[in-house]
């Protein structure tokens, strides 16, 4: 699985350090849930909603030829 969920604090409170995220990457946050994805060098990323909530994020990955 790519997403990877991040953690939330008792507070409510998502704290990153920068430094050791991957170089590009997304974050998806929806219905208190938090999480995150590097991104690949060549591809199209949809995030896909129903509802004011997040339902799927889909990668379409490609190749220089």
């Amino acid at each position: 699985m790519r997403l990877k969920e991040l953690e939330i604090d008792s507070q409510n409170i998502l704290e990153l350090d920068i430094i050791e995220l991957p170089k590009s990457c997304v974050i998806v946050i929806s219905d208190g849930k938090v999480k995150l994805a590097e991104l690949p060098p060549f591809a199209e990323t949809k995030i896909y909603t129903h509802r004011g909530k997040v339902q799927r994020v889909k990668w379409d990955e490609g190749e220089t030829f």
